[in-house]
């Protein structure tokens, strides 16, 4: 999951990157042995040097051709130089229902992990806040 989503991420920015955080992930049912398994992974949010990629795990019924969703995970890449210092990178414009949920999330989702991380005041989170008023 983490090579499909640093090729999401590397895609996106042109540059480097380096994983910075698994932020989620969510196993709903087993892979059987011998299942064909297709990763699907995308960035959610760019920001400044980093980016939220979501990627999505599918197993296909060999006999069917259907697909069932089994797995999904979020991760955090910083863009790098080569020195490894974080570079601007591209912001991105949702299209789709999904793509704007997951986009509105992930800033939500950023301000939680800085709070847990003890770079945020609770009440500088103002996406968060917004969920309780």
């Amino acid at each position: 999951m983490d090579r499909a989503c640093s090729i999401a991420a590397r895609r996106h920015s042109r540059r480097i990157v380096v994983t910075a955080s698994v932020n989620h992930v969510a196993f709903t049912k087993s892979v059987p042995v011998g299942s064909v398994v297709t990763l699907e992974a995308k960035v959610s949010r760019a920001f400044t040097s980093s980016m939220e990629v979501f990627v999505d795990v599918w197993i296909e019924d060999r006999q069917s051709g259907e697909k069932t969703k089994v797995n999904e995970g979020i991760y955090t890449f910083v863009a790098v130089d080569e020195t490894g210092k974080p570079v601007p990178i591209p912001k991105i414009k949702p299209e789709t229902e999904l793509e704007q949920q997951r986009f509105d999330g992930a800033l939500r989702r950023k301000q939680l992990s800085l709070i847990l991380a003890g770079k945020m005041q609770p009440k500088e989170a103002t996406e968060l806040k917004a969920l309780f008023d």
